[in-house]
């Protein structure tokens, strides 16, 4: 067993709930209500500053050109292609900046700022892959379970597809890597950021019927 396998374990039964939440098989069908996908979006959306972030402490903390090096081409797809989609999504669901600025953060939310911006502000590669781990792996476990054919409407079918791709799927394995080469030499560090944030994301899809 691997150390992302091991920690992923530890992480039960919170990982399961996440990725067969109710959002997770609505979101399958299309039936997500747009209200709630709406909100699901915006607070998801105000991740991708503490997370472009922490990507950049991750290409300053790693050990290795190669690893600096993917983590860089890492941040220019979180600010392109699902920066496009988000602006998109909430077009095509009429969430004016209005309603974005009218709408206080969940308490999930909150907690995923300020565990990226711990992690980042600890300058610890274990730490930080750890949250970026839990944040693409855990996805990417969804993504690839949905059944087709995908729903028509794009607001769902492409939030599924850009959890399950090729290069999505490289990303998670390299991130899986680095986490098994330096995380079981700062076991107890990488054990508890990642088991803050699966807590986290099991927490923010039960936020999003609030």
């Amino acid at each position: 067993m691997t150390f992302a396998e091991e920690l992923r374990k530890q992480s039960e039964p919170e990982w399961t709930e996440a990725i067969q939440h109710r959002f997770v098989q609505e979101l399958y069908e299309g039936k997500v209500d747009r209200q709630v996908m709406a909100k699901y979006l915006v607070m998801d959306y105000r991740f991708v500053d503490h997370f472009i972030s922490l990507i950049g402490m991750a290409i300053a903390s790693a050990d290795k050109f190669s690893s600096r090096l993917r983590f860089s081409h890492f941040a220019g797809f979180i600010a392109a292609d699902e920066n496009t989609y988000f602006v998109r999504a909430c077009e095509k669901l009429g969430v004016t900046e209005e309603t974005k600025a009218a709408m206080p953060d969940n308490e999930a939310t909150k907690g995923f700022k300020d565990l990226m911006k711990q992690a980042a502000d600890s300058h610890n590669y274990a730490a930080i892959l750890s949250v970026l781990y839990v944040a693409e792996a855990l996805y990417y476990d969804w993504g690839r379970r949905a059944p087709q054919p995908l729903p028509e409407d794009f607001v769902y079918a492409e939030w599924i597809t850009l959890h399950d791709y090729p290069g999505f799927r490289e990303l998670v394995e390299f991130l899986g890597d680095e986490l098994n080469r330096v995380g079981p030499r700062d076991r107890e560090v990488a054990t508890r950021y990642f088991s803050e944030a699966v807590k986290l994301e099991k927490r923010f899809f039960d936020q999003a019927y609030q």
